[in-house]
């Protein structure tokens, strides 16, 4: 087994000194980092079902697929024409849109007009580049993330170079949504791409993003998508973010999200998972400063074979935070799910208010999920609470829909979509619930009979 670890960490290493000698000229602090997270990537290699946090979810198939890392801007130019983008885009976001093809940042797709006026959007390493905004990326980029930790994180960080560049600037409040969109295309080869993200708000400012993940063909070669985001708030900023992650059947998406909360800011996430043969979410949420309030909220749908995890930390770190938690599983077939959340309040966050809710709705006897809402408190003033369920259709609802002449399928998924509608309901995109609609009334099951 160490042998194979070895085999597979070495294959990235010639990858890895090919991608640094393509960077030459960037900036010096770039290099060592990259340099220091692909040193500790080889220190810690792929995590396994032996460690605590990787206990329900085995990555060893991943590990030992040859992915060929994408970091060079002439891998996706032939292709990038052929994209029909419409299917990707949310109508709200259409006009206001950042596109990366295999993770590197696409001008041809990408679109940014007057009503995003304010907010200041570029490809990373173009805002590298910029004096204006070098110094800021450089204070931000990779301080809420520790790849020191995690072997994933280390390795997209070790080939850090294209990615989403977000600024909000100080009282800038902006109604349309941004869209970040990750194509992948892996129809000549299996791929791995490295997102990134980072997404400053100022003080006072607000603004909407989307952050969603796509496949260029369901016909493709196994791939894998490894990204990370952060995100800063400052004082009283506001930020009002979604993730959609509609992965291919033959994708791997593992992804970790940093939220660093300034004094009376508000973040509010909803997770959507779609896709993936395997997927793994890390998110973490630090309330650093007094009054902060989060609500992160998720819902993800999985078939047989499918496996999905998420893993949460809601860090409370200073008095009168609020934080809101509600994951939303629906799982069908041979599929599975993990739901890992943890609340922890440090002694000094007194008057903590938060709450933590996974739900599991299983529509198939081989299903199986896994869940484990934690809190660990360490002041004596709060208000928390948190709690877990699984279970099945409540066969007295469906006979009573089924005994009023609907047909049984249909009947199962109007109760599905009740399940969910708690979830669906609170997102504030309407093209993003127009498709959660479609997702959990037609996906799960096959066509009604005529």
């Amino acid at each position: 087994m160490a042998t194979e670890t070895i085999k597979e960490q070495s294959a990235y290493g010639a990858a890895f000194r090919d991608f640094q000698q393509g960077t030459g000229g960037s900036l010096t602090w770039i290099e060592r980092l990259r340099e220091s997270a692909f040193d500790r990537f080889e220190q810690l290699g792929f995590p396994e079902v032996r460690e605590e946090e990787w206990k329900y979810t085995n990555v060893a198939p991943l590990a030992k697929m040859n992915f060929e890392p994408v970091f060079e801007r002439k891998a996706i130019e032939k292709v990038s024409a052929e994209y029909e983008m419409d299917a990707f885009l949310y109508e709200e976001a259409r006009a206001s849109r950042l596109v990366f093809v295999n993770g590197i940042y696409s001008s041809e797709l990408s679109k940014l007009d007057s009503a995003t006026e304010g907010i200041v959007a570029l490809n990373l390493a173009d805002a590298l580049a910029d004096e204006r905004y070098s110094e800021m990326v450089r204070e931000h980029l990779g301080r809420g993330v520790d790849y020191n930790e995690n072997g994933f994180t280390a390795l997209n960080t070790a080939f850090l170079s294209s990615g989403a560049f977000l600024l909000i600037p100080r009282g800038v409040q902006v109604k349309t949504p941004v869209q970040l969109h990750f194509l992948s295309d892996a129809r000549t080869r299996q791929a791995v791409s490295f997102p990134r993200v980072l997404i400053v708000a100022e003080p006072l400012s607000a603004a909407t993003v989307i952050e969603s993940y796509g496949s260029a063909s369901e016909t493709q070669e196994a791939y894998w998508t490894n990204a990370v985001v952060e995100v800063v708030l400052a004082e009283g900023a506001r930020l009002e973010h979604y993730k959609v992650q509609q992965e291919s059947a033959e994708g791997f998406h593992i992804a970790t999200t940093n939220a660093r909360l300034g004094r009376n800011s508000n973040f509010e996430t909803i997770n959507i998972t779609l896709g993936a043969r395997l997927s793994r979410h890390d998110i973490t949420v630090s309330l650093s400063g007094e009054g902060a309030s989060c609500r992160v909220d998720g819902l993800y749908i999985v078939g047989s074979g499918q496996h999905k995890d998420t893993h949460s930390l809601i860090d409370h770190l200073e008095p009168h935070c609020t934080s809101r938690q509600l994951y939303k599983g629906i799982l069908d077939g041979k599929s599975r799910a993990v739901f890992n959340g943890k609340v922890f309040v440090h002694k000094d966050a007194q008057q903590t208010d938060s709450v933590q809710t996974n739900r599991n709705l299983l529509l198939s006897k081989d299903a199986r999920v896994d869940t484990k809402p934690q809190l660990e408190i360490f002041a004596d003033d709060v208000k928390c609470a948190h709690g877990a369920t699984v279970g099945q259709l409540e066969e007295e609802e469906l006979f009573y829909l089924i005994s009023r002449g609907l047909h049984p399928e249909l009947a199962q998924n109007l109760l599905t979509y009740g399940f969910a509608e708690e979830v669906i309901e609170r997102i504030k995109i309407e093209s993003i619930k127009a498709q959660l609609d479609e997702a959990v009334l037609n996906r799960l099951h096959a066509k009604l009979e005529v």
